[in-house]
């Protein structure tokens, strides 16, 4: 199928439920969500999964999916690269973006669920998390990418992981408000994070080549808040034409003739964000090209080749398409997370959360 266009209301449910049921069909036992059947979870990509079954009404797959998170988390708050069947499969590192992720997801969950002992039951683990990312922030603001086995730190920060940090600390900090739970210093430290990103290009990259030529650092900051509204329309049009392909998707990186499903959601959103939602329903709309007969899609198409390509069909890359349907849809409570900055002053009001039934 091709040319889907959405918009406010119109939630295609039928037509993703097979992709909520690939989701539902990739997750263990013991509550992880891996990339796919046989391969690893991350618990960046894993959290994106179950924020799609929370968008679906799938509450109890997506609270077994933190519940995993919780069960495996570190002593210092943090969680290794990947894992695989019940095992630590990459232990040479723990990813600062990777950890602070949980607090996007849960807050995400509570907007449509309203469950305040599911946040209140998480709060330690979304408190430990991002207490540990924070030890990684430095003077200038910005937050060093990892830390090795030995817990030491890897002295670098990109900007499309620190972008996704600035979001995980406006929804944290959302967390504590909502639970009553003083965390000032989480607003001051993401106030300096997003200051080293919008002022101190410097302070990334410095070890490696710039990752400029990837296109989530060019609208990540948009996606996640970094860059305000009112800025952030013209800064995805000076490089809307070196990324986006059209009738295809967005590429992953400027130099490859590679589209991906992934970002091209998340683009979706950011547009959203940016005020230019004309743009976001015409991508959007690419996309559905690289669907599976299952529901499942695929992680992109090289178009130089005209092939699909990897031979994969990633559980993140099917989460990604159902946030961004809500986001263009205004389908749940949480539709508006990563198009819109909203930092709490007081407690959400008591409402009647949306039902698991009516979502699906």
């Amino acid at each position: 199928m091709s040319g889907l266009y959405l918009s406010r209301g119109l939630y295609p449910s039928e037509y993703l439920r097979s992709t909520v049921d690939y989701i539902l069909s990739c997750q263990q036992a013991d509550g992880s969500i891996p990339w796919f059947e046989g391969s690893y979870a991350d618990p960046w990509d894993h959290v994106e999964s179950a924020m799609a079954l929370s968008i679906s009404g799938e509450y109890q797959a997506a609270e077994r999916a933190y519940q995993w998170l919780q069960d495996c988390q570190l002593q210092d708050g943090s969680w290794w690269a990947a894992y695989q069947n019940g095992k630590v499969q990459n232990d040479e590192r723990r990813e600062t973006n990777f950890v602070a992720y949980i607090a996007t997801g849960v807050w995400h969950h509570y907007l449509i669920t309203r469950k305040r002992d599911f946040l209140a039951h998480f709060w330690p683990t979304v408190s430990a998390a991002i207490e540990f990312v924070l030890t990684q922030q430095t003077s200038y603001g910005e937050i060093n990418w990892a830390v090795d086995r030995d817990g030491n730190s890897k002295e670098d920060a990109l900007v499309t992981g620190c972008s996704s940090i600035y979001k995980s600390l406006e929804c944290a900090y959302n967390i504590a408000t909502q639970l009553g739970i003083d965390k000032e210093d989480w607003l001051e430290a993401r106030q300096r994070l997003g200051t080293a990103l919008r002022q101190h290009p410097e302070r990334f990259d410095r070890t490696w080549e710039s990752k400029a030529r990837y296109s989530m650092d060019w609208f990540y900051p948009v996606l996640t808040g970094a860059i305000p509204k009112n800025q952030a329309a013209a800064h995805l049009q000076k490089r809307w034409r070196t990324f986006v392909e059209p009738g295809l998707g967005c590429r992953c990186v400027s130099d490859e003739p590679w589209v991906t499903v992934a970002e091209s959601c998340e683009l979706v959103m950011a547009l959203l964000a940016a005020g230019e939602h004309a743009k976001a329903v015409t991508l959007y709309s690419w996309l559905h090209q690289w669907r599976d007969d299952d529901g499942s899609f695929w992680t992109g198409y090289q178009f130089s080749l005209d092939i699909l390509w990897p031979e994969e069909r990633p559980t993140w890359t099917a989460a990604a398409i159902i946030l961004a349907a809500d986001a263009l849809t205004e389908h749940t409570a949480a539709a508006r997370l990563f198009t819109r900055v909203s930092l709490l002053e007081e407690p959400l009001p008591r409402v009647v959360p949306v039902s698991a039934d009516s979502a699906q």
